[in-house]
């Protein structure tokens, strides 16, 4: 059975202009990366978990603040390397700059012994939908496609 994820899709209307906040992951292997490299908040689904109860916990632990509202399933992502990721959407006005995530621990530089701590999620962003499609990870931009047609549907 694939890995299974769960996340959340963080909107909000700023102006009349739709955006969604995107994480950054840390670590070195990420440092230089942008384009096709930001995710959603999300993380493994425990054992026991809810899948919603995950979402909102890894969205809690990479940003460092409860996220709260009407959360509506969005769906169910195969990734390239085979994990599902699952969705739901949210909206939700946070300070992007103020975010904390929680850390890992990993050797680096490989095969140094040296272990080194780095957060999980480095910077978060607001993005519209045209940067947004840009920046996310190619296995994630159909949750914003999505996302739009729930929105459009009612």
């Amino acid at each position: 059975m694939p890995q299974r994820s769960a996340g959340l899709l963080i909107y909000r209307q700023t102006a009349g202009v739709l955006e969604f906040l995107l994480v950054h992951p840390g670590g070195p292997f990420w440092a230089r990366k942008d384009e096709g490299a930001w995710s959603i908040p999300k993380g493994l689904i425990g054992d026991k978990e809810d899948e919603l109860a995950a979402a909102r916990r890894e969205a809690e632990e990479e940003l460092g603040l409860v996220i709260d509202g009407d959360f509506r399933p969005v769906g169910s992502y195969k990734q390239p390397g085979g994990k599902i990721v699952i969705a739901w959407s949210v909206e939700a006005d946070i300070d992007a700059s103020a975010i904390k995530s929680n850390m890992f621990i990993m050797e680096w530089p490989p095969k140094s012994g040296a272990m080194k701590e780095f957060p999980e999620v480095d910077k978060a962003g607001w993005f519209s939908l045209p940067e947004a499609g840009l920046k996310i990870l190619k296995g994630q931009r159909a949750i914003l496609d999505d996302f739009l047609e729930r929105r459009r549907a009612g």
